[in-house]
């Protein structure tokens, strides 16, 4: 297991000289081997577990927080404080963990889930989760960012808790309510880049590099000079989420934009650490990467070449069960037209897998070996943070889709033997949008974001009248749920629609099969009807506006397990209503 750094322990090979700020003692820190500076035991042992702290770099007397400082009280910018991450008294002794294997991931953002917007706020409402049925939930980043709201993927200290948010203490507590529940807690951790306000990393190491920018700014350094120890700052944060905060698994976003050219690659690195960490801790550990490269081999076994990861996103599931309901084609929707992208996406995996995409305009993917890779390793939804709030005015589906429509993807997205992901509020087609948000303090800062945001949409097709001012605080408090829907008569019938589903989902094991071979699907593009089959088991959807008639599977007698909308089975055929959807044993 990896070496904790000491208390008052930094690395700083870019200053000659690091002295310790604590109130108003300050004392000079000893350089050691590898550009780490520490301060005798002695004198650390002087001050109590909590305290707050910041660093001085070489002549300059301005207090920075540390790198990897565990709070922030007074935000990014401010003295970072002490926290003990052992002084908590968990209650989740009798927690022994999940597999992602089977489970359904419910994903939240804490600022706009509840009103007030902390952890603890969101304690009160992990009851819902529970009686809706799912097994994980997944935290939006948390890392402390500057400004008050934000999505968290501009974060700068990646191992302290957002303050607004309750800090870390907070954290503690959501997550060992969680377990108490019985919900494991995946967290979405930003390891691709770093913020653009706080960031005061470079001043202390080359956390970063000059030999390429992504979207959001320079690379990490993960294969330059001194990388080892950049490496180390993200694989120890990994490490600290899964064993000092008890979490069972993180979202790895981006890592398409992690440019490492090393023979161990940096996700392969972490996969081993983890697994370590979950041998030593006697429970399951996920990892779970969001790549857009469609490439299989990031959750191919480490045996078979691969980096070992638990899991990765489809977002080819996603477009072609979208463009099939909105009939949107424009921008990343352009190849998912037809129901038959549908069915390629269920049979393989992915829709892009070697062939020419057309809105990147080149061949793109790789198959998935499916006799040996589980559909549980990919993570699939109709809805998520991106697919919402990248959207021109952050709209969700269900104000484009008639509720039958909003069923569909429910039913398509829980009884696919993968991994299903819900974006918070969709179990009852919440009607509230969730926009993109910023809080800069910067002018400067907010008006680059607003603009940046307008320019996005250009290859979309999409209406920048219809953009709000991400900057505008009325941005960020209209994103958050209005959880008084629940009291309406088609939000209620929405809600117990997905909890039918997951029901369904934990009673019949051939929904949570995860072999390839063992699912298959059929459709009839022209007739608009579209049939999985899950073993013995076989879902049929009809995803027109009018009645249509489709084959039974086989020749043996169904039973009708599920049915939603206007649907029944005489005969020898199924007849289904508009957007009715039919599941059969």
């Amino acid at each position: 297991m990896r070496t904790v750094p000491d208390r008052f322990e930094v690395w700083a090979p870019h200053a000659r000289r690091v002295r310790l700020a604590v109130g108003t003692d300050v004392h000079d820190l000893t350089p050691g081997a590898g550009g780490w500076f520490r301060l005798a035991p002695a004198i650390a042992a002087r001050y109590p577990a909590e305290v707050d702290y910041g660093y001085l770099l070489d002549d300059d007397e301005t207090v920075r927080p540390d790198p990897r400082s565990r709070w922030q009280p007074d935000g990014v910018h401010g003295w970072s404080r002490t926290f003990d991450p052992a002084a908590h008294a968990w209650g989740d002794g009798g927690w022994t963990g999940r597999q992602l294997a089977g489970g359904v991931i419910y994903e939240l953002h804490i600022g706009t889930f509840t009103p007030a917007g902390t952890l603890d706020s969101a304690i009160e409402r992990l009851d819902h989760l529970v009686d809706l049925g799912v097994d994980f939930v997944e935290l939006l980043p948390v890392n402390a960012f500057n400004g008050t709201h934000n999505w968290g993927y501009d974060g700068v200290l990646w191992y302290a808790v957002h303050h607004t948010y309750g800090g870390p203490a907070a954290y503690q507590r959501f997550v060992d309510a969680c377990h108490q529940r019985g919900l494991g807690v995946i967290q979405d951790v930003v390891h691709n880049h770093l913020g653009p306000s706080g960031n005061y990393l470079p001043l202390f190491g080359p956390y970063l590099t000059d030999a390429g920018h992504s979207t959001w700014g320079a690379h990490l350094n993960l294969d330059g000079p001194d990388s080892d120890q950049v490496r180390a700052h993200i694989v120890d944060n990994a490490v600290m989420w899964l064993r000092d905060m008890h979490v069972d698994g993180l979202r790895l976003d981006a890592v398409h934009a992690l440019v490492d050219h090393t023979a161990v690659h940096l996700l392969e690195e972490l996969a081993v650490e983890v697994d370590a960490l979950s041998a030593h801790l006697g429970r399951p550990l996920s990892l779970i990467a969001e790549s857009d490269l469609n490439d299989p081999r990031l959750i191919t076994s480490r045996e078979a070449g691969g980096y070992g990861l638990t899991a990765q996103w489809s977002d080819d599931f996603h477009h072609a069960v979208i463009t099939n309901l909105t009939g949107d084609t424009t921008g990343w929707f352009a190849d998912f037209a037809g129901l038959d992208a549908l069915v390629k996406v269920v049979r393989d995996g992915f829709f892009h897998d070697g062939g020419v995409s057309t809105f990147r305009g080149r061949r793109h993917g790789r198959p998935i070996e499916r006799h040996t890779t589980p559909r549980s390793r990919l993570v699939v939804c109709t809805a998520n943070h991106d697919q919402v709030g990248n959207r021109a005015d952050g709209s969700r589906p269900s104000s484009r889709l008639a509720p039958g429509q909003l069923a569909i993807a429910a039913t398509l997205c829980l009884l696919t033997p993968y991994t299903p992901m819900l974006f918070m509020g969709e179990e009852w087609g919440a009607a509230t949008p969730w926009a993109f948000f910023t809080s800069h303090p910067e002018p400067e800062l907010g008006r680059q974001t607003a603009e940046g945001r307008l320019a996005e949409f250009t290859r979309m097709d999409w209406d920048p009248a219809s953009v709000p001012d991400p900057q505008d605080p009325a941005t960020f408090t209209s994103s958050k749920l209005d959880w008084s829907e629940l009291s309406d008569d088609g939000h209620a019938a929405m809600l117990q629609h997905h909890k039918d589903l997951l029901a369904l989902r934990r009673s019949h094991a051939e929904f949570t099969d995860p072999r390839f071979p063992a699912t298959d699907a059929i459709a009839d593009a022209e007739a608009g009807w579209f049939r999985l089959d899950v073993g013995r088991l076989h879902v049929m959807i009809n995803f027109t506006d009018t009645e249509v008639v489709a084959p039974l599977p086989g020749t043996d007698a169904e039973t009708v397990l599920y049915a939603h909308g206007d649907a029944e089975v005489g005969g020898d055929d199924v007849r289904l209503g508009p957007y009715a959807q039919l599941v059969l044993s």
